[in-house]
């Protein structure tokens, strides 16, 4: 990804984040955990992760519901050209990165236990 593409996908995770912040309930707790930027800067994808696990559809519910007023703040509130048609997804990824973290917490928490 280049410079630009970081740039703009910096500048949109953050104002997301604060939108969101801003706008959001907080059953589930919604994280814009990275933005995907295309080659040609007229999509981008807004990955995102909540708290409990089990509440994604109801997160994906509420940020497609809004996704015009996103458009908006994000024209409101950052210097954009041009605002790209925004697609939002879970995370799976980072789901599975905090699996995998919590699975090697109890590891070496066992290991821990029985040297002591």
């Amino acid at each position: 990804m280049s410079d630009k593409h970081q740039t703009v996908a910096e500048i949109i995770r953050s104002a997301t984040a604060q939108f969101v912040l801003r706008e959001a309930n907080t059953d589930p707790m919604i994280t814009v955990t990275r933005v995907e930027v295309a080659p040609n800067f007229r999509q981008v994808q807004i990955l995102f992760t909540t708290i409990p696990d089990n509440r994604e559809a109801d997160a994906l519910a509420f940020l497609q519901r809004h996704g015009s007023d996103l458009r908006h703040y994000l024209k409101k509130e950052t210097k954009l050209k041009r605002i790209p048609h925004l697609v939002f997804a879970v995370d799976y990824g980072e789901r599975h990165r905090q699996h995998i973290d919590e699975l090697w917490n109890d590891i070496n928490g066992a290991e821990k236990d029985e040297r002591l």
